[in-house]
């Protein structure tokens, strides 16, 4: 007898919880009969960020980028797309290249420079984000090229391997 009060309890326990879980019908039985249904969706924020490449190779500086002072490159493309307004900011990761096999481990990071044209306004990196681009709206897919001006000084740039990482960083207001 107790077994199939406990089978009760437990059957009736259950009852209880599915009734807690039903949701409200609506129900009509005029003619005509007219019933609504709000259909809700909650709609998050969408970012997506793509670089084209994890490594830029620049132009190793010969005499003639020397005696200009500097060497053009073409840098990665960004592309990005979103739901909403954007902004898309570059940054060096540290003050100063990384430099190995007797370079200049005290270069700049402004030595390295961007601009979102080629030949247009170069702004020096630095470990300040800067706003590299944005969009007031949302985008299936905003592509921005990035050109690089890297500074070459005979005084101060010795042989060797530099490298600076780049920071490229997607937010929403």
């Amino acid at each position: 007898m107790k077994a199939s009060v406990k089978v009760a309890v437990v059957v009736m326990g259950l009852m209880a919880l599915g009734a807690g879980h039903s949701q409200a019908q609506n129900t009509c039985t005029a003619n005509p009969c007219s019933l609504n249904d709000t259909a809700k969706v909650t709609v998050t924020t969408v970012l997506r960020l793509t670089v084209s490449q994890f490594a830029t190779t620049l132009t190793a500086p010969n005499e003639a980028a020397y005696d200009a002072g500097f060497q053009l490159d073409n840098g990665p493309t960004a592309t990005v797309k979103a739901n909403r307004a954007w902004t898309l900011k570059v940054a060096a990761n540290a003050a100063t290249w990384t430099g190995t096999g007797g370079a200049n481990a005290a270069k700049a990071a402004s030595d390295l420079q961007w601009a979102t044209s080629s030949g247009g306004t170069y702004t020096g990196f630095s470990t300040t984000p800067a706003t590299f681009t944005s969009g007031a709206t949302g985008t299936s897919g905003a592509s921005q090229s990035t050109f690089f001006k890297t500074l070459w000084s005979y005084a101060t740039d010795t042989p060797g391997n530099y490298s600076l990482v780049v920071v490229y960083t997607l937010s929403a207001p």
